[in-house]
């Protein structure tokens, strides 16, 4: 009896773990999310997890504790008195609510914003709503968290209408390579997203499954190169670690795998622009994409708190899967084919590597990710030509102690984001960050970027200070935005106008404050639009000094999340 006993609590213990072990927090879960990575600066959480592998597995960070109740002085409440969670008569089965969000945007000139999963660039109103359910039977686990959006989509200037056509042709020649739409048609915008679903069978540290949950590879915060939260998630199979795995050498995270990325099926711009009574747009091929990625972190056992780390992904069109080379195309380099009658790549890759370093002692962290476009894996040319489509974030933050007694605490963070091509021959030929003349919709899902939310040829540069005390924040933001200078350079660099960056520059305000079963979050922030679309006035009588179309937006976010 006692041996039937110890296997059936082993068994019981065993369940437990994959329950706990499985459930993941969503890329962006609001303050959740930023107070585990705040709890390895103060060395509270563990600093074996890289946070370059995400969406993350809290109880991994802090043992026994709820994901969305982290803070272990935060009293537990039930406002809706609701039946939170529950299991089966033979405890075989087990299920809890997740979070109730609701999540509003507000832009009162034009788009501007990213890292907001399913939303749309737009103007005016949209909303975010999400809900759902986690259950656990044994190894299998299933997590169902649809998000639906609705947007207003009002009508804003675009691309401006006195532009030559010389200079709508230029803009066409970069935008025709990538599906990024300026606005997501003229009428409202309403569609429901399987969002961060998934199911999953889990043994040990590892886990695969199906999945449409987003994915954020890399340590960056505001960007990262390959994988973020910028556009909604997409529907793909996975592979990946739960926790480190330990080895002599140090322990190692990781994640594999194949998904199917969809087109927005909007053009560049409403309407479109012709030019000698041709239609600058080309259509794109109405084809499904297929997305090959992996992403591995080395954390070596003589250096703690250090990750390293590797990411690449390559998309092949549908039509043109073939081999298992296509369908594992991670290492290699892009596949020509040389068949006269289709002499084009089939495959758009790109790859980075990252570094991020703990100091729990400084409670600081250093961070930085450098990445290459449509990479050929030659390692000699790499070292010839390192700045070739490069791009690269680097960021650092420090918490500083302010009133221990009450675990206050002020933090500051710099990172900076560059995309912009250094070499005007390279943009002639279309080696943009995420722009691609063989996979035509670029590196993009349903019309907004996989990577950095900044676009092809962004560079930001971004300032922060906030006051923190567990999940309750209060800060403000300072950035400077500038959009798409390889487009810039492209349509000007023959021309003595030299004058007209798009550039952003914000200041916000911003807090989370957790209420009983409440997580509130707000943000206002002011973005003064120099040569807004990269547009000057018109001033023959003074060619030297001339003032660009400006343009000032407000935007306005608040939400609100109930955990049950």
């Amino acid at each position: 009896m006692k041996v039937i006993k110890i296997i059936v609590i082993g068994a019981l213990s065993l369940l437990v773990r994959f329950s706990v072990y499985s459930q993941s927090l969503p890329v962006g879960t609001t303050s959740v999310e930023d107070y585990y990575r705040n709890a390895q600066l103060m060395g509270t959480a563990d600093t074996s997890v890289s946070f370059t592998v995400r969406p993350i597995f809290p109880s991994l960070l802090k043992r026994h504790s709820d994901a969305f109740y982290p803070d272990s002085a935060e009293k537990r409440y039930n406002l809706l008195d609701a039946i939170r969670s529950g299991q089966s008569k033979d405890h075989k089965l087990k299920w809890s609510l997740l979070p109730l969000s609701l999540q509003t945007q507000f832009n009162s000139h034009h788009p501007y914003g990213w890292n907001d999963g399913p939303m749309i660039p737009s103007k005016g109103l949209q909303t975010l709503t999400s809900a759902g359910i986690y259950m656990a039977y044994g190894p299998l686990t299933i997590q169902l968290n649809p998000q639906f959006v609705t947007a207003a989509n009002l009508e804003f200037e675009t691309f401006n209408k006195n532009y030559d056509d010389v200079i709508f042709a230029r803009y066409y020649d970069i935008y025709n390579n990538i599906d990024l739409p300026v606005r997501f048609g003229t009428q409202s915008y309403t569609k429901l997203y399987w969002g961060q679903s998934s199911i999953r069978l889990n043994f040990k540290a590892l886990s695969f499954g199906v999945s449409t949950e987003n994915l954020w590879w890399g340590p960056g915060i505001r960007n990262s190169l390959l994988m973020s939260n910028s556009a909604p998630g997409f529907a793909h199979l996975t592979f990946n670690t739960l926790r480190p795995i330990k080895t002599p050498i140090g322990s190692f995270e990781g994640q594999l795998i194949a998904g199917r990325l969809e087109n927005s099926g909007f053009a560049p711009l409403v309407p479109d622009h012709s030019y000698f009574g041709t239609n600058l747009y080309v259509p794109k091929l109405n084809d499904w994409r297929y997305l090959a990625g992996i992403v591995l972190t080395w954390q070596p056992k003589w250096l703690p708190c250090l990750f390293l780390g590797f990411d690449q992904s390559s998309q092949t069109y549908g039509k043109d899967l073939s081999s298992i080379t296509d369908y594992l195309p991670l290492f290699s380099s892009n596949k020509q084919v040389k068949a006269p009658d289709n002499p084009i790549n089939k495959q758009d890759q790109r790859s980075a590597v990252f570094m991020r370093w703990i100091w729990t002692q400084e409670h600081a962290e250093i961070y930085f990710e450098y990445g290459h476009n449509n990479n050929t894996n030659d390692f000699t040319q790499n070292l010839l030509s390192p700045d070739k489509s490069r791009a690269y974030i680097f960021g650092l933050r420090k918490m500083l102690p302010f009133n221990k007694s009450r675990n206050e605490n002020i933090l500051i963070g710099v990172e900076v984001t560059q995309l912009q091509e250094n070499d005007i021959n390279n943009i002639k030929q279309g080696y943009e960050w995420y722009v691609s003349k063989y996979i035509r919709q670029g590196y993009t899902n349903q019309g907004e970027v996989l990577g950095a939310g900044i676009g092809p040829g962004g560079n930001l540069q971004s300032l922060s200070v906030s006051w923190i005390k567990g999940l309750k924040k209060l800060g403000i933001q300072i950035e400077r935005y500038t959009h798409n200078d390889d487009f810039y350079y492209y349509a000007y660099y023959d021309t003595s106008d030299l004058r007209r960056h798009w550039v952003d520059l914000s200041f916000a305000v911003n807090g989370e404050w957790n209420y009983k079963n409440l997580i509130f979050n707000a943000k206002l922030q002011a973005i003064q639009s120099l040569n807004y679309q990269w547009y000057l006035k018109q001033n023959p009588g003074d060619p030297y000094f001339v003032n660009g179309v400006d343009a000032f937006n407000v935007q306005i976010q608040l939400g609100a999340t109930y955990r049950f």
